[in-house]
């Protein structure tokens, strides 16, 4: 029993040779009904002719149901009463036997931009994600035979759909509703973002293409059941949901005020550092301990504080 997709092995023909045939076989019969009418023949012999010029027009009818066009990435499923006969992939006008059906099938890339859905990441929070992706068929077998291309919202149940368009809408509704599993598995893997003992780990944030790329494989071992590939994959939103957006805008402003405020601070304690330091080297003036931590704590103040420093004059004079 066939798994997966094969290629086509039966009568295949260039379709324009075919054509003229039977073109002329059109004409050959209906040149046959003119002579039978114009002979003088018996009315036993007439009744013969008109059964076999009947068969012969209904041969040349059958004939005609055996043409096909196949564009680039486009692909004919064959079936024979039933039974899988291989796929034709090929571009070009052909005819096959007329009694195979030949059902039609894109293989171009196609985008599915999925609407943002609200899930829990590993914190627990709950947070909008969306994703856009590019995808195709790649197994026409898989694509016709494994799914149900019914299951669309507006089918009917078990109504088989044979319309290309209609076929692509039921194959778009599978990826939609598979890519919605993936994400949502991925998204409940990661943290949203950094917490404040994490920052090694990877998150839906910073995870940047390693994050894409872990999507991108997950949706595939989801597909592959469809013959679907998926070609890329992106987190295309990523946002916390309403309830707790303020909460967490809060939160990170917060992170952000400690993050500079300790850049300042090793700054501003380097400086400092450095000034005394020089001079001390350099015998600007001598400094005891109390002058030492009075000019610490005024450099301090000033290279920390957010508004400018007032210089105040001292006159007293500084004892050696």
């Amino acid at each position: 029993m066939k798994t997966q997709e094969e290629k086509f092995a039966g009568l295949k023909i260039s379709g324009i040779p075919m054509l003229l045939f039977n073109i002329v076989f059109l004409l050959a019969i209906g040149y046959f009904v003119y002579w039978i009418a114009v002979s003088d023949l018996s009315s036993a012999m007439i009744a013969v002719c008109v059964i076999a010029d009947v068969f012969l027009f209904i041969l040349n009818s059958i004939f005609w149901g055996g043409f096909m066009q196949n564009e680039p990435n486009d692909a004919r499923v064959m079936v024979f009463f039933g039974k899988y006969k291989g796929t034709i992939k090929e571009n070009g006008y052909f005819w096959v036997n007329p009694f195979y059906s030949k059902k039609k099938m894109t293989l171009r890339a196609r985008n599915l931009d999925a609407d943002p859905i609200k899930v829990n990441d590993k914190n627990g929070n709950p947070i909008m994600i969306g994703q856009v992706l590019v995808w195709h068929v790649t197994d026409t077998y898989k694509a016709s035979f494994s799914i149900d291309n019914a299951s669309t919202k507006n089918s009917s149940l078990g109504q088989q759909v044979d319309n290309l368009a209609e076929k692509m809408r039921a194959y778009e509704y599978f990826v939609k509703v598979q890519s919605d599993a993936a994400l949502r598995n991925v998204a409940g893997m990661y943290a949203y973002d950094h917490l404040e003992n994490g920052e090694g780990e990877m998150t839906l944030r910073s995870g940047g293409e390693e994050m894409n790329d872990f999507l991108e494989k997950q949706l595939n071992e989801r597909l592959a059941l469809a013959g679907i590939e998926i070609i890329e994959a992106r987190i295309n939103y990523l946002a916390y949901a309403p309830e707790i957006a303020a909460v967490m805008l809060r939160r990170q402003q917060a992170d952000a005020i400690i993050a500079a405020r300790e850049k300042i601070v090793d700054g501003a304690v380097g400086m400092v550092k450095m000034a005394i330091q020089k001079l001390s080297e350099e015998n600007v003036i001598e400094l005891d301990d109390d002058k030492k931590a009075a000019m610490v704590t005024n450099l301090m103040v000033v290279l920390c504080s957010e508004e400018p420093a007032t210089p105040v004059i001292n006159s007293g004079t500084l004892h050696h």
